[in-house]
């Protein structure tokens, strides 16, 4: 299970090109205990991809991305090294259970929809990086819409009437309910305004204005594919139905700001550009993790299931391989795709795929089971650990927990037990240990006089002993 805490500000961002592979490795060590020979895989492919950019086109076109086999129980952390590898080149990412393509038109998919996924996902990533480039023209443009609303357009200056002071009429009124008199400047008027709504002053002041409808027509499109693998953009073939439509609608300033905003940022952002540049980061530097492959090796010769099996195995291949696959944005190559692959292989073995599936996954790793060790290095070590992150999780109650190193040991045997006496999970296990060894705190925390809980190894034994000494309990429990 992967838990993504945002960035801190110490972290470091290093440039694509200065990762050589012994720094990704070092990278991938702040997040993912152990599992040496796959991360120096996983490096490699990565430096390889970048030292193709710098080939000529001819000979670039050629070098095609070594795909990865992992072969490992669950829970040891080949999904995690896969998902912070993209995260780290900043490539789109998908994993995809390769099982979820088998009996296509029952309960599968097509296996072109991986590719069609992938796309969705880079046009997300290379969107919200241009709108990151946009937000402060956004904001003054909505800034500026919001004023309009808020300042009716002024008439032309005027002389002021020759009369007493309190017979002059005033035509509005600032934030003080200082009349506004025809003769102030109309610049000078919206400036106060501006002022004051950067302030929050104006927040709770009502405005009116259009808001597009988002409602959709009550029908529905049937097709042998699912809505989501169709290739039509409905929405481009009626323009005049979807989303034209406005209407007037108040709300508070604050509100009204951040619906302009986005506005603003739809309008200002290039979605034709944003297409092409996901396409060709799809096609350059995409990663698939293709997970559960060892639910699908099965060879000739088998009855049932098998038949299935190796027909997805043949689906997938061409995929693989390098192919064109027509998305709703246009063709996509993916032969440069990285696949990563994953299985536990406990019944199966990668021998059992069909040859011409096995060829095209040529570096294959095996990660290894975790051990105490391991355990101890994953609740401390990592840049968001489970002890850091329940650590937090209570700082927000003002509880202020603290484990002993015997503690964190304790649970460590326990989670190593566990995984041994019944299946093992892995990592993930220590999510569960961790969840019971916390219940009462984290169920009480609010209530607490008492604000700093120190968890020592008496206590993870008194929560836990009973629990892990009966098999039958400790299955459905941890």
């Amino acid at each position: 299970m992967a838990i993504y805490l945002p960035a801190t500000a110490d972290e470091e961002h290093v440039s694509l090109d200065e990762l050589t592979p012994r720094e990704i490795v070092r990278e991938l060590d702040k997040h993912v205990v152990g599992q040496h020979q796959a991360k120096r895989a996983v490096a490699i492919a990565l430096r390889n991809r970048m030292r193709r950019q710098k080939l000529p086109a001819e000979l670039a076109e050629e070098v095609i991305p070594k795909n990865i086999i992992m072969i490992g129980p669950t829970g040891v952390g080949k999904t995690e090294i896969a998902r912070r590898l993209a995260k780290l080149a900043n490539s789109p990412f998908m994993k995809v259970e390769a099982s979820k393509f088998t009996e296509v038109g029952y309960v599968g998919r097509d296996v072109e929809s991986m590719i069609r996924d992938l796309v969705e996902i880079a046009i997300d990533m290379v969107r919200e990086e241009k709108l990151e480039d946009v937000a402060d023209k956004a904001e003054l443009n909505a800034e500026e819409r919001l004023l309009d609303l808020l300042l009716p357009a002024m008439p032309a200056q005027v002389p002021p009437r020759a009369t007493a002071a309190h017979e002059q009429q005033p035509i509005g009124f600032n934030m003080g309910n200082e009349p506004l008199l025809a003769g102030e400047p109309g610049s000078r008027t919206r400036e106060k305004f501006r002022q004051q709504l950067r302030e929050g002053k104006l927040d709770e002041r009502i405005v009116e204005l259009d808001v597009r409808e988002k409602s959709m027509p009550a029908f529905e499109i049937i097709s042998n594919q699912g809505v989501e693998e169709m290739d039509v953009n409905i929405k481009d073939m009626l323009p005049n139905i979807f989303g034209q439509r406005t209407k007037k609608r108040k709300m508070k300033v604050s509100e009204a700001f951040e619906y302009l905003i986005q506005e603003e940022e739809q309008r200002l952002v290039d979605m034709d550009q944003v297409t092409r540049v996901a396409v060709e980061r799809v096609e350059n530097s995409g990663i698939i993790f293709l997970d559960e492959i060892d639910k699908i090796a099965g060879r000739e010769g088998g009855h049932g299931p098998d038949v299935s099996r190796e027909g997805v195995q043949r689906d997938i291949l061409p995929i693989v391989e390098g192919t064109t696959v027509n998305t709703r944005y246009g063709m996509v190559r993916t032969d440069h795709i990285l696949f990563i692959a994953a299985g536990a292989f406990h019944v199966s073995k990668p021998s059992d795929l069909i040859p011409e599936l096995q060829g095209r996954f040529p570096i294959r790793v095996e990660l290894q089971s975790l051990t105490v060790e391991d355990f101890i290095k994953i609740l401390t070590e990592p840049k968001s650990s489970l002890t850091k992150q329940y650590t937090a999780l209570l700082e927000t109650e003002g509880v202020k927990l603290e484990f002993t190193p015997e503690a964190l040991e304790e649970v460590a045997n326990f989670a190593f037990k566990v995984n041994e006496g019944t299946e093992n999970i892995g990592a993930r296990r220590l999510h569960t240990i961790m969840e019971k060894v916390l219940d009462v705190i984290s169920f009480e925390a609010s209530d607490m006089k008492e604000k700093h809980v120190t968890v020592d190894a008496d206590y993870v034994r008194n929560t836990l002993t009973d629990i892990v000494k009966d098999q039958d309990l400790s299955r459905y429990i941890l």
